[in-house]
């Protein structure tokens, strides 16, 4: 369309051009008398004060309205129109009236466009930014499996499968809706994914926190949830309250990032709260160790606790 947003012209019979796209105030698209789709032009005062004239003078005859030399429609003068408004007829379509009132309006540019340069960008540098962003999303997911696995041991495991089903029912929630993976919306959901793992760090530092007072593993564990809640909810909701920002403030690609990093953050809580819990609290019942070194604790040390 940027060949069209021109010079728009209004010519009568003899082909001379007596109104140009400074004259035209603005052009709507509306339904008619009889139901029938129109499109209402409003000039401005020097301009109702020239298509006033040319109507008087060309009634019964055809005015053609041109952009950059190309015939948008050509109605044809039934009356003289001194009100500084005017109806076009005859579009077949809503559809029909709203493209040429946009077209209308696009065209009262008072500039002239002259191609300086024409340049065609293939679709190579799109891909290539898709490839590094998808790159880098599996080299993070990777490195930050890896991180949990040697610090927390079993509690890293935990937060692992946590993270794995997180990021499967955010993709699959993006499909549900229907939403297109931009290059935002993936760095919203790394973002995301970052901010699942730093909520499990803080419940399992807090855990090991109580297990260094004495607590039992389950007890630890239980104590280690409550502590770290209120710190993750304040971080969250803090991240939403941004999110909020930016997609009202925001245009297409901010609106994509922040839709996918609330959406990230919701299911965060979900996975890092609940799943992460349900997991943990099965290992220590199951009783497969009492060391909480391999629970994340005393990191340089052997020291084994009561599994109740």
């Amino acid at each position: 369309m940027l060949g069209k947003t021109a010079m728009l012209e209004f010519k009568d019979p003899q082909g001379k051009t007596v109104l140009n796209g400074m004259d035209l105030k603005d052009a709507k698209a509306t339904m008619g008398n009889g139901n029938r789709p129109t499109v209402n032009l409003e000039f401005t005062d020097e301009g109702a004060r020239k298509f006033a004239d040319v109507t008087a003078r060309n009634v019964g005859k055809q005015i053609a309205i041109t952009l950059d030399g190309e015939i948008l429609t050509n109605p044809v003068v039934q009356e003289a129109i001194t009100g500084g408004r005017a109806q076009i007829t005859g579009e077949r379509t809503m559809e029909d009236a709203n493209h040429l009132a946009i077209l209308l309006r696009s065209g009262s540019l008072p500039v002239k466009l002259e191609v300086i340069e024409n340049r065609t960008v293939g679709p190579t540098l799109g891909q290539d930014s898709k490839e590094a962003s998808q790159k880098a999303f599996l080299i993070g997911v990777a490195g930050v499996f890896v991180f949990m696995l040697v610090f927390y041991r079993l509690s890293g495991l935990v937060a692992d499968i946590a993270l794995l089903l997180y990021t499967m029912l955010l993709l699959l929630l993006m499909r549900y809706l229907n939403a297109t993976l931009t290059l935002p919306g993936m760095a919203g959901i790394i973002l995301s994914i970052g901010m699942a793992v730093v909520a499990n760090v803080l419940i399992f530092e807090r855990f090991e926190e109580e297990i260094r007072n004495g607590r039992s593993l389950r007890k630890a564990m239980d104590s280690g949830f409550s502590r770290a809640m209120t710190t993750i909810l304040d971080s969250n909701i803090t991240t939403l309250m941004a999110c909020l920002v930016l997609f009202y403030l925001g245009t297409g690609p901010v609106k994509g990032f922040a839709i996918t990093l609330a959406l990230g953050v919701l299911l965060s809580m979900f996975s890092a709260v609940t799943v992460s819990r349900f997991l943990l609290k099965f290992l220590i019942n199951a009783d497969i160790t009492k060391n909480p070194f391999w629970f994340g604790m005393f990191r340089h040390s052997g020291q084994e606790v009561a599994g109740k």
